[in-house]
């Protein structure tokens, strides 16, 4: 963190993803952090047999040898990159990178659905048209991304995983099958493998945000002309936690129920919950999403170590991120 705050030049934010087969993601993944640890680049990447999702934050001076390192790579050429809206510089602190079994965990068999038998893909333009004309939207994030920000008239799934998003999905779609259906997420990863989940499923004209709500925002600065459709902010899994794509608030401070669309986490480091919580009760609460919290997160560093270790700081800590925040204080 140090380090970063000490550059004396600017980073760029960046996303990308493709579904792709890797005949050996270990080797794959030792070249790229070769490539881009020498460029001082910055991120959280993850690649898998079925291809690689990236999160990344790149030196504005090193960009066009950013893009050759991607060129270079077949798997990667001419990949769709989509650049931050809101952006300080200060995504990310260091460079990881890990191969997983899925670089979207759906819970599945590899071989139960072709994941690049994908739908079609939608500009902003075409996006708002079928919007305008009636068609199914579903957004395909996890219920604390889609409370602070979504596309007029979406179905917001409840899951907290996409594992358990897919059948959600499916169930809530059943019966629905000949209707268009357009798929959402934030930068396309997960909307592109729900569209092959669908068609797999019998489902027929199964469309999808090209490039994400990152993209959409994109061509929306391009375009002055395109109405936006998109309500609050975009949530995003960096330092940043979100970028505002629409003007509106749509969310509530967690605690008191005033407006407020602004995501913490829990400043103790036993609980870490994230929760909204507006200026009032961050400065009321330290940033804490109880009383108990509160009383940890002030004790000496070593102390709060100690507990970390116990058991019984996982239910202490845990128990309570199912219910009412605004009763997690006795005042």
């Amino acid at each position: 963190m140090e380090k970063l705050n000490n550059e004396t030049f600017f980073r760029k934010t960046v996303s990308l993803y493709r579904y792709v087969i890797l005949e050996n993601p270990e080797k794959f993944r030792d070249d790229l952090f070769e490539d881009w640890s020498e460029i001082n680049c910055f991120g959280r990447i993850y690649v898998a047999r079925e291809g690689i999702n990236a999160q990344m934050s790149v030196p504005e001076h090193n960009w066009n040898t950013f893009i050759q390192t991607i060129n270079k790579y077949d798997e990667l050429k001419d990949i769709l990159l989509k650049i931050a809206v809101e952006d300080d510089g200060k995504s990310f602190f260091k460079l990881m990178i890990k191969v997983r079994e899925q670089i979207v965990a759906d819970g599945l068999p590899i071989d139960e659905y072709d994941v690049t038998n994908v739908g079609k893909h939608l500009n902003a333009r075409e996006w708002n048209e079928a919007l305008e004309q009636g068609a199914i939207v579903v957004d395909m994030r996890n219920h604390y991304e889609s409370e602070i920000g979504h596309f007029e008239n979406a179905i917001c799934p409840q899951s907290e995983t996409f594992r358990d998003e897919l059948p959600e999905v499916k169930d809530m779609l059943k019966g629905k099958e000949d209707k268009k259906v357009l798929l959402y997420c934030t930068g396309g990863i997960r909307c592109e493998k729900t569209s092959a989940y669908l068609k797999h499923h019998g489902f027929e004209d199964v469309n999808q945000l090209h490039g994400g709500i990152i993209d959409y925002a994109r061509q929306l600065n391009e375009n002055k002309e395109l109405p936006n459709k998109f309500k609050g902010k975009n949530f995003v899994f960096d330092e940043r936690l979100a970028e505002r794509i629409g003007n509106e608030v749509i969310s509530q401070c967690h605690q008191c129920g005033a407006v407020s669309d602004t995501h913490v986490n829990c400043k103790n480091i036993n609980c870490n919950l994230l929760f909204i919580q507006c200026d009032d009760c961050q400065e009321k609460h330290e940033k804490c999403c109880s009383s108990d919290c509160l009383e940890v997160s002030k004790l000496p560093l070593e102390e709060q170590k100690k507990l970390r270790k116990g058991e019984e700081i996982k239910e202490r800590f845990h128990s309570h991120r199912k219910v009412d925040l605004s009763k997690a204080f006795d005042d």
